[in-house]
Parts: structure tokens; sequence; C-alpha cells
């Protein structure tokens, strides 16, 4: 895969893309990253990219006809063409698997007051990564490369991410590590008696309470096992007596 993000600040990337797993993961060429200034698509001798908006207000707008230079120097015709903005697309797990497969993704990091709207005649999708605003589209960016990275094969232990807050539709189990008392506080006994079939429902029914209680929102859509509607009875009868 290659990534490629189209910025106005592209040294904000110099430490995300030097740092940790997604370094090692760079150094072994399991993905190709290229951060590109939008800058120098612009003609005049200050590399204005923005404008006064049509109408009135506050704030300057990103010009149409830099953003399709740009798009068009870098993409190829499998370039999934991505724009971060508060109005977009939710970004999910969901999400972020699908275009984990992409060949190529440009994402195009906003700024200021936003694109000149016909901006979104060039680009695919406009993806959103929560409710709320940002000063810029670079952490967005970030955020959308980092849930791609790590799901590119090589990248993490293969199986690791399997069990992971979304991955299957539900948040994950609780984890423990040693020592096993701390503070009074001791790990549940069914994970150091290693009877694995004990162990997987307990996961289970811990990943159910988890979701039930912080994102019952996620299992609108879940489909649940016969076990696992039994267990979600359970989980809803103590929640009744707990209040």
């Amino acid at each position: 895969m290659t990534l490629k993000i189209l910025t106005l600040f592209p040294e904000m990337f110099t430490n995300f893309f030097n740092t940790s797993i997604i370094k090692r993961a760079l150094d072994k060429d399991l993905f190709k990253v290229e951060v590109i200034d939008l800058r120098q698509y612009s003609h005049d001798k200050h590399h204005h990219v923005d404008d006064t908006p049509y109408g009135g207000g506050k704030g300057m707008v990103i010009k149409v006809d830099i953003v399709k230079e740009a798009i068009d120097a870098n993409k190829s015709k499998n370039t999934k063409i991505l724009l971060t903005s508060p109005r977009g697309y939710k970004y999910n797990q969901q999400k972020a698997m699908a275009l984990a497969k992409e060949e190529e993704i440009l994402i195009i990091c906003g700024h200021y007051e936003g694109f000149d709207e016909r901006v979104l005649n060039y680009v695919d999708e406009e993806i959103s990564i929560g409710d709320y605003v940002l000063t810029g589209g670079e952490l967005a960016a970030m955020v959308i490369s980092d849930s791609i990275i790590r799901l590119q094969k090589g990248v993490l232990a293969e199986g690791s991410y399997e069990d992971d807050s979304f991955q299957t539709g539900l948040l994950e189990y609780p984890q423990y590590t040693r020592p096993q008392v701390f503070d009074g506080v001791e790990v549940p006994k069914v994970l150091q008696n290693g009877n694995h079939s004990e162990i997987r429902k307990y996961r289970l029914y811990e990943s159910l309470k988890l979701t039930y209680l912080r994102r019952p929102d996620l299992l609108e859509n879940y489909n649940l096992t016969k076990e696992e509607k039994e267990m979600l009875e359970k989980i809803k009868k103590e929640a009744l007596q707990n209040k």
C-alpha cells in the first residue's frame, strides 16, 4: 500500500512516521508514504492556497484550482482520494479494514474554513474522525493512517488485533498481567487456571458487558449467537439489580 498525505504542514508528519511500530513497518517496506506540501501547487510568489469566501464571512477558504492540480499530479487510476472533514462519513474500524485493502490512498487535510465546495468533485469520500472540530485535518489524517497501517500484513504479529475493540463489533475484554495482586486487587481466578474454555467464556462475557454498559449502540447491528444472547440477558439482569 502507498499512503499520500496532501497538507499545508508536512512537518507535522515527521515524528509520526518515524516513531515506534509505524517506523518499523516503513523500514521494512510494508507500506510506502509520501507527504506532499499543498503550497508547491500555488503559482503566486507568496504561495497562497486560500482566498476570501464568496458571500462574505470570517476565515479563508482553500482554492479548488490548487487542490485539483495537486490531486492530478499525485493520483493514479487506483488512488482512493479522501478528504478530512467534520461533516464527512464517521470513521470506524469497518472503514479502516476496507481502506486497508486499497492499493493507494491520498488523504487531503482540511484547514482554515475548509475547501471550496467544488473540491468534492475530485474526491471519493469525506471522512470525519468524530463529532468535534480540529484546527486542521493533519491529526485526522494521522488517525486514519495509523488505523490502516496497523492492518497491513506483517506490521503486527499475526492475529494480534483480532480481539481489538470494534474488530469483532464489540469492545475488547479486560486484560491483566503481573503482579497477580496489586493494591489489594487480584487478577480474576478464571484467568489463572489455564482452562481455555472458561477463559474464552469469561472474555466473551466481559466483552459483551462492557459493550452493553458503555456502547450499547454497537449491539444494534451486532448479530448475537445463542450463547451471546444468554449472556446478554444475564448482563441486563445484573445491571438492573445494581441500579
